[in-house]
């Protein structure tokens, strides 16, 4: 089963993004990284989040197929398979973009972009540590 996760927008500055929604929206902070690039909202099941426009390139070392440069946003899904889901999309014309690969937050993650309008699309399991 797969499901939508989260959104991430690429902005300059995540502390003033999360400072915004939670003082326009009443959103609650869930997460923020320790170098303060990244932050999540709690927004109930689907989460929005916030990370420095560098913050793609800097982590996950990739740029998109299409245009060689970072959106500003991707999406991203989760599911219990990400081999499988990654080998699905790309059989089904997403452009690959990174293999499936075990991160050290626990998290196994893919990148693929969708052919039609070039967005940035994350497979990622469930962290599990």
């Amino acid at each position: 089963m797969i499901q939508f996760s989260h959104t991430i927008i690429y902005v300059d500055n995540v502390q003033k993004a999360l400072d915004f929604y939670t003082n326009t929206f009443g959103c609650k902070v869930l997460f923020i990284h320790e170098s303060g690039a990244y932050g999540e909202l709690d927004t109930g099941s689907t989460k929005l989040a916030f990370a420095e426009k560098g913050f793609i390139e800097m982590n996950h070392k990739i740029e998109t197929a299409k245009t060689k440069e970072v959106h500003a946003f991707e999406i991203c899904f989760t599911t219990s398979d990400v081999e499988e889901t990654y080998a699905h999309a790309v059989e089904k014309g997403a452009n690959p973009i990174k293999k499936p690969e075990a991160m050290p937050w626990g998290q196994t993650i893919a990148y693929v972009q969708d052919p039609a309008n070039g967005t940035l699309i994350e497979i990622g399991g469930e962290i599990t540590s």
